[in-house]
């Protein structure tokens, strides 16, 4: 295949990947509209719109995985960053956490077929996480901290369960509907007793990693 043959296909990738992803964010705001809750599990496929800068393999360097480490996601819908984090780092555990059992229960199929063994699923409201203090070595939540009626209780309740040396990363993109600019976030964090460390993507589609304000 010629560069300008290589060249049209990536366009052509691109292109098409740009449609779905503003159709998704379509169709996600038309039911933000309608619904304020957390994204329906009739709604799932909008979970597989392309997120520029918030790869699985961007939020496992973000993370700074080295391996065994405890995790926790807040959200994780069908699995877009569970199942991949998960097998990224077989030896550590994750767990993932959401309101919905339809969701938990679709991504633990997923597991299942994929061989992925250490994914360990809770139902569960974020306002209020059924684990106790400092159980995790981190934590992240990739466009659900919008979702969340009361995010700041939830900040809360991340910092209490991560270890003081835990870190948590949060990723937002302009297209979703509950989209919190990165200033915005800042603010929420630090209330919360987290520390900015680094940014990585732009500010319309990112993942922020927080530490925590000694204790």
């Amino acid at each position: 295949m010629t560069v300008v043959s290589l060249a049209l296909v990536e366009l052509a990738w691109a292109l098409g990947s740009g449609l779905f992803t503003v159709a998704a964010a379509a169709a996600a705001r038309t039911w933000a509209r309608h619904d304020p809750t957390p994204m329906p599990y009739a709604m799932r496929w909008i979970l597989f719109a392309p997120r520029p800068y918030q790869s699985p393999r961007r939020l496992k360097a973000i993370l700074a995985l080295r391996g065994g480490e405890r995790l926790l996601e807040i959200g994780p819908g069908t699995g877009a960053h569970a199942l991949p984090i998960a097998a990224l780092g077989p030896d550590g555990i994750l767990h993932v956490l959401d309101i919905q059992k339809e969701m938990l229960d679709h991504l633990m199929r997923l597991a299942a077929r994929s061989g992925i063994a250490n994914i360990v699923a809770t139902l569960g409201d974020a306002r209020k996480l059924p684990y106790p203090d400092a159980a995790f070595d981190g934590a992240y939540l990739i466009s659900v901290l919008g979702e969340i009626p009361d995010s700041d209780a939830a900040l809360r309740e991340l910092r209490r369960v991560l270890k003081p040396s835990g870190g948590l990363v949060i990723g937002e993109v302009f297209v979703d509907p509950d989209f919190i600019p990165l200033a915005e976030l800042l603010r929420r964090a630090g209330k919360a007793g987290f520390s900015f460390e680094r940014r990585t993507g732009l500010p319309l589609a990112y993942l922020a990693r927080f530490g925590q304000v000694n204790r």
